[in-house]
């Protein structure tokens, strides 16, 4: 199994934007023998080999056949989004002769922790073709330092220490460019185009949209006294969608029907095309039935005896606000997978299958820890009951813990990702 330099950290800096994890993960399943499908063509599916198909460039599936298909369908699922800041389109404004960055928060974002860093951008540019209906798609990743967001100095704020609310229409804009000799306050509509087009070796007349986003361009790090640590930015929720990979991959033989879902858009909701809450997945899995000769009738029954893993990371204790944690369930940073569970059901679980992770931890010497919210504290949601209850199957939400979720940089405990890797890896194995 790959260590967490040679495994996750890579795929941290390859995974700048969700169509980046795609085509990341896209690359390390073709190595491996994985043939893709095309979403919008007839499928012919054979036992005993392996597929991915991509949805929408920001999600992808993907599935191993057995011999005998029907012995068994276990599922993984994670998304491939993180909050960030998007540019809008016409995005550069002119303030004194600065040019800064119109952009939108996506998602939950903790947005102080994104001031004050050097920020890439990195997403797709849609180019103008001869068919109207089929434009041309670059993913590009600027690679380097492009913009920041600069704070006010205390001196001109006082009370910056007392807490601060940062308005994303006027606090949050990137600073992108000295833009001198223009009226003041006039949009600058060409100029980000220009330098897309520069940058990217395009012809701006053929840029017809884009969706793009900033990124930290700080690298991941190991530290602590015995760098028990790893901090970096998409830690939610690129050690889900890399430890489904792993699994998936480096799994010893299988059997039934082995599956991970990588899906865009959680964190706005997922009711998208693309999104957990749609019919993709369940509407693929069908397909696949389909296409080896069984009936939609066998394709149900199996569905109702699976088994998902829903993967997304967990509140950490944190070490200055303990408190802020249950009492009796706060998993802690190097103490293993997180079970996460609610009895509201925004994480999806039950009892039987918190028993079967624990089980498969208890056999494969797999440490885990189980984390709840506090009963007068709200907390967040993922994917797993969405998507279970489109396609009712078995579901546990499980993950690693970090701290600092959603922010620009998070941490977590190096060797539980290890741990979830060798769970995954273990659900599927025959």
């Amino acid at each position: 199994m790959n260590s967490v330099q040679d495994g996750l950290i890579p795929f941290l800096q390859e995974a700048v934007s969700p169509f980046h994890a795609v085509q990341a993960a896209a690359n390390r399943l073709r190595r491996a023998g994985f043939e893709e499908l095309d979403l919008s063509a007839d499928w012919s599916l054979q036992p005993g080999r392996s597929y991915y198909v991509r949805a929408f460039g920001s999600s992808l599936l993907a599935f191993r056949l057995g011999r005998q298909p029907r012995r068994r369908l276990h599922l993984a699922a994670a998304h491939t989004d993180f909050p960030c800041l998007r540019v809008k389109p016409h995005s550069v404004l002119r303030t004194r002769e600065y040019g800064t960055l119109n952009v939108e928060v996506y998602g939950g974002m903790i947005r102080s922790s994104w001031l004050d860093r050097p920020l890439s951008l990195a997403g797709k540019i849609v180019l103008e073709a001869e068919d109207v209906y089929r434009p041309e798609v670059r993913l590009v990743d600027l690679g380097r330092p492009v913009v920041t967001i600069p704070h006010l100095a205390i001196h001109m704020n006082r009370s910056v220490n007392e807490g601060e609310t940062l308005n994303p229409q006027k606090d949050m804009l990137p600073l992108f460019a000295l833009l001198p000799g223009c009226r003041e306050g006039a949009p600058e509509e060409d100029a980000f185009l220009d330098f897309l087009a520069e940058e990217c070796g395009l012809l701006r007349s053929r840029i017809l949209a884009y969706e793009l986003t900033a990124y930290p361009t700080d690298p991941p790090c190991l530290l602590g006294a015995h760098q028990e640590f790893l901090s970096a930015s998409r830690l939610d929720n690129m050690t889900s969608v890399y430890a489904c990979l792993d699994g998936l991959i480096g799994a010893e033989e299988t059997e039934g029907v082995c599956g991970i879902a990588l899906f865009d858009h959680e964190e706005v909701g997922s009711r998208t095309k693309q999104g957990a809450a749609s019919m993709l997945a369940p509407d693929i899995l069908h397909r696949i039935y389909s296409a080896l000769g069984f009936s939609e009738s066998e394709a149900r029954a199996d569905i109702s005896r699976g088994f998902m893993l829903s993967l997304d990371v967990a509140h950490a204790v944190h070490p200055n606000v303990p408190e802020k944690n249950d009492p009796t369930n706060f998993p802690r940073l190097g103490g293993g997978v997180t079970l996460k569970m609610a009895c509201s059901q925004a994480y999806a679980g039950d009892a039987e299958a918190a028993a079967v992770i624990r089980g498969l931890c208890r056999r494969e010497k797999i440490p885990c820890q189980s984390f709840l919210n506090r009963s007068d504290l709200r907390g967040g949601s993922t994917l797993g009951a969405m998507l279970s209850a489109n396609m009712p199957i078995r579901t546990m939400d499980i993950g690693v813990p970090i701290l600092a979720m959603h922010s620009a940089r998070e941490t977590m405990g190096a060797e539980d990702q290890q741990a979830l890797q060798r769970l995954v890896r273990a659900f599927f194995s025959r």
